[in-house]
């Protein structure tokens, strides 16, 4: 997730996106008429129910409420009637987001920071990894894509798999994608010593009866949840291919410091922080969103001069990894699961750590996993001139024609594949131009010179993205209709509304294609009970108390119904 607060995100990005959420009055209201009647199947999606909020006060539980309707965007090309019974699909898969596998008691956390910025702490983190997996439970029951009936061809993660790039979140990442035995806690296996049983007032302390902050926002007292947190349990894993695109919390210090090697003993240290005085915290703050060297020696300072310090359990398995390291990992033949191996990642790409490939999403259709992060930190991304380049080259190789910078057709040798990419960070928070300290002299590219480039190759359909924790789908008009193309953003599986997205490609067989995107919740109970704490129970407790996290802005990034269950048409490139 990026550096700065969820509200400040949603109030910058509101008025920029409004004109592409809601195109001309007329027309959007028609096409909210348009109902899931047309889906061969909508069983375990969103077309048949999702979750909403119940009753009143503080606290509020969810429920199991109606389904979301499909809408039609007609913003970049018109669609023709009876393109249903013409239609032919071409490609179905899903796309995780966000996942934020949190090692909830490692040192180098930033929890007393909740009150600055809601991605420091949230009250549900501790059950990432079962919520995950409960997410893996939904894609393998429901198999097919609602619109063309595709059986899912793959799952594609687009980053901020871990929370904070340490070896253990990544190794319980790819147990829950892969599946085997996973334990859920860091340090000694037998209790937790993270800051929800520190007594301290500030955080939730769900299995004491303190009357803390949370509590006084309505949430409630659960004796076991901690222990039910850290049992281990088993993951089925996914029953299709996956594959992993890298996020910004995959490759820096809470996705914000760079890291250059100088926190590793912390991290694998007995000190951890649990709180600072108010002066210090909002300096913390500031530093990390503006300043992250400095940001680095306070936190150092900190856990070694001053500040609330508990002893822990040191951990080993916490020391954080390389970009080489997380490509070698996914390579590991314990987790290869349903595969392909390497999950994306080949052993050259162990070896030099770049993060960039391409793989078949079905028959005639590329895609192509982007690395957007920029290691000399911050929460948003760029490219660097490298893969800038050869993202240009793969578009020629997979391109008959494409356009030149001053708008002339170029043709080429190479053949003709409808391509879709896949990043962590959108088109709007790609404006981070730091020099990458690791190659210091190579140029940074942001999202505009990003769509720029897409433009100019008509066979680029979608831009698959995540990072914001906000559902958002975005046209790229362009006055050449075969030039443009969706971007679609999906929210994250570690805030409200927890979402993974289906995304469905197909020929109409009039000139035109369809994206369809049905947005999928996990397959945990909508009504959650605090007395169970069994695998199904505490997955139900991640989403409610998604929803209730004091810090939290559930509705905004909700997004609207023209952000949900879609169908994106676009013109077929040559028509």
């Amino acid at each position: 997730m990026q550096g700065m607060n969820r509200r400040q995100f949603v109030a910058r990005m509101s008025a920029a996106a409004a004109g592409a959420a809601l195109w001309t009055a007329g027309s959007y209201d028609q096409a909210l008429a348009v109902t899931a009647a047309r889906a061969v199947r909508t069983r375990g999606t969103t077309l048949e129910q999702a979750a909403r909020p119940v009753g009143s006060g503080a606290y509020r539980k969810l429920a199991a409420g109606p389904g979301w309707p499909l809408v039609v965007r007609g913003e970049l090309a018109a669609g023709a009637a009876g393109r249903d019974d013409r239609r032919t699909g071409l490609a179905s898969f899903v796309q995780f987001t966000d996942l934020h596998l949190a090692d909830v008691e490692s040192p180098v956390r930033f929890e007393y920071l909740a009150r600055f910025n809601d991605g420091a702490h949230r009250p549900q983190e501790a059950l990432t990894v079962r919520g995950a997996s409960s997410l893996v439970e939904r894609v393998n029951a429901v198999r097919k894509g609602p619109y063309t009936g595709l059986p899912f061809g793959l799952v594609m993660t687009t980053g901020d798999n871990t929370d904070n790039h340490e070896r253990i979140e990544l190794d319980w990442y790819l147990t829950v994608m892969s599946g085997g035995r996973v334990t859920p806690s860091s340090g000694d296996p037998r209790r937790y010593e993270g800051v929800q049983n520190s007594g301290n007032a500030a955080y939730w302390n769900p299995e004491l009866p303190l009357r803390d902050a949370y509590k006084a926002k309505g949430l409630p007292e659960i004796p076991g949840f901690l222990a039910g947190a850290a049992r281990p349990f088993t993951a089925p894993g996914l029953s299709v291919p996956w594959y992993t695109t890298v996020g910004n919390h995959d490759d820096s210090i809470e996705g914000t410091l760079p890291d250059l090697g100088l926190l590793n003993e912390l991290y694998t240290g007995d000190r951890k922080l649990e709180g600072c005085d108010d002066a210090t915290a909002a300096r913390l703050a500031d530093a990390l969103r503006h300043d992250p060297g400095h940001a680095a020696s306070l936190l150092g300072t900190l856990l070694t001069k001053g500040g609330a310090v508990r002893r822990i359990t040191p951990d080993e398995r916490r020391r954080p990894f390389t970009p080489a390291e997380f490509a070698r990992a996914h390579l590991d033949p314990a987790y290869t699961g349903a595969g392909p191996v390497g999950h994306g990642f080949t052993s050259d790409a162990a070896a030099s750590g770049r993060l960039y490939y391409t793989f078949p999403l079905s028959a005639g259709v590329l895609g192509v996993s982007l690395d957007t992060t920029n290691r000399a930190g911050w929460a948003d991304g760029s490219l660097g001139t490298a893969q800038l380049r050869w993202l240009e080259s793969v578009l020629q190789q997979h391109s008959s024609r494409w356009y030149d910078a001053d708008g002339r057709i170029v043709r080429g040798s190479g053949g003709d594949s409808l391509i879709v990419l896949f990043s962590h960070h959108t088109s709007t928070s790609m404006g981070n131009l730091l020099p990458d300290p690791y190659r210091p002299f190579e140029g940074r590219h942001d999202g505009k010179a990003l769509v720029a480039l897409l433009q100019r190759y008509p066979n680029v359909v979608a831009w698959v993205n995540g990072h914001t924790h906000e559902n958002r789908i975005t046209p790229h008009g362009h006055a050449i209709p075969e030039r443009a193309f969706w971007e679609i953003n999906t929210a994250s599986h570690v805030d409200y509304p927890q979402h993974a997205r289906i995304i469905e490609l197909a020929d109409n067989g009039d000139g035109t294609l369809s994206l369809f995107t049905t947005l999928i919740e996990s397959a945990a109970p909508y009504a959650a009970d605090a007395s169970d704490t069994s695998d199904a129970g505490l997955a139900a407790l991640y989403r409610e108390l998604s929803y209730n996290d004091p810090y939290a802005t559930p509705d905004a990034l909700l997004g609207t119904s023209a952000d949900h269950n879609t169908e994106l048409l676009l013109a077929r490139p040559g028509s």
